[in-house]
């Protein structure tokens, strides 16, 4: 006997609420009906999937690692449903994520260049950080991000380096350091700092950043935790302190005169910009297109502002 899709579904939401009762009500389905479908499955397996007791039922360690896999697959059908119902009603487009830098600096380029060949494509683009969109490629709400920041090691995730970019201590053009190229680590943690806040890929990558190179990122001062870049450098420009953040949100005050960007002595801000997907995941014509104009390198460096950083 093979499991139907609706079994799984009435396990899985089981598994969910822990309560056959709330299930047969969540489902418009009988309790009787809701005890069946689970009594198949496990004579199917032949293993016992739920504990059953007054308060509700739990998972067996079989049931855990079977929950898993029967995720998986509704997921994978709900994901096949949409996709069939977006292109029987004539959608064509992609729906992307993005950390804030490459969202608001680099994701623009990306759109103008993809759509130029595509012209009725819509673009959906989501904008997080990167804890939030790593959590959506790995429950597939999400089938490509671009992030900035470090992932966890998963085999559920793909990463592929698509750029790369660099911190850059960023002052005012009144500042004292304005004129200069480089700054020390000891001159910096005199400074109030402006900076990302928690969970940020910016603000991983300089903590991680310091941090291999012996130096303490508590040591700094960080005077205010911003979760806009826009909303950072106007707080430069009102001389409330100094930032940390990306060279490609900064090319136009540069440019203008306003600002100043500067290295870190002895410390390289380095970083790579990434692909993130998921190991299993499975791409509409439209999500192939889009990554692959992201590995293609010459045309990235003719259409994107900054070259990459070597």
């Amino acid at each position: 006997m093979m499991s139907s899709l609706e079994e799984f579904l009435v396990f899985n939401d089981v598994a969910f609420t822990g309560n056959i009762t709330r299930t047969s009500e969540r489902l418009h389905m009988s309790q009787p009906s809701v005890s069946i479908h689970i009594q198949n499955l496990e004579k199917e397996y032949g293993v016992l999937l739920l504990n059953r007791t007054n308060r509700g039922v739990t998972l067996t360690e079989s049931g855990e690692v079977f929950y898993g896999y029967t995720k998986e697959v509704v997921q994978l059908i709900s994901e096949a449903r949409e996709a069939v119902h977006k292109m029987s009603n004539g959608y064509r487009g992609i729906r992307i994520g993005a950390t804030f830098t490459i969202g608001e600096y680099i994701l623009p380029y990306l759109i103008q260049e993809y759509c130029t060949g595509n012209l009725d494509h819509c673009v959906d683009a989501r904008i997080a950080d990167t804890e939030i969109l790593t959590r959506e490629i790995m429950d597939k709400r999400l089938h490509i991000a671009l992030i900035e920041g470090p992932v966890p090691e998963d085999p559920n995730f793909n990463v592929k380096t698509f750029w790369r970019d660099e911190l850059v201590v960023v002052v005012p053009a009144s500042h004292p350091w304005s004129t200069r190229e480089t700054v020390s680590f000891s001159e910096l943690a005199t400074e109030t700092i402006v900076m990302r806040e928690q969970g940020s890929g910016t603000r991983r990558v300089m903590e991680t950043a310091l941090s291999r190179n012996g130096f303490n990122p508590l040591d700094l001062h960080i005077r205010l935790e911003l979760g806009s870049t826009q909303a950072i450098k106007q707080t430069v420009l009102c001389n409330m302190g100094i930032a940390i953040i990306s060279v490609l949100t900064v090319q136009d005050e540069c440019r203008q005169g306003k600002m100043a960007a500067l290295r870190v002595q002895d410390c390289s801000f380095a970083r790579d910009l990434s692909i993130l997907t998921h190991s299993r995941g499975a791409f509409t014509p439209d999500e192939l297109a889009f990554m692959l104009l992201l590995r293609d390198q010459h045309r990235l460096k003719e259409i994107l502002p900054v070259p990459s950083v070597p």
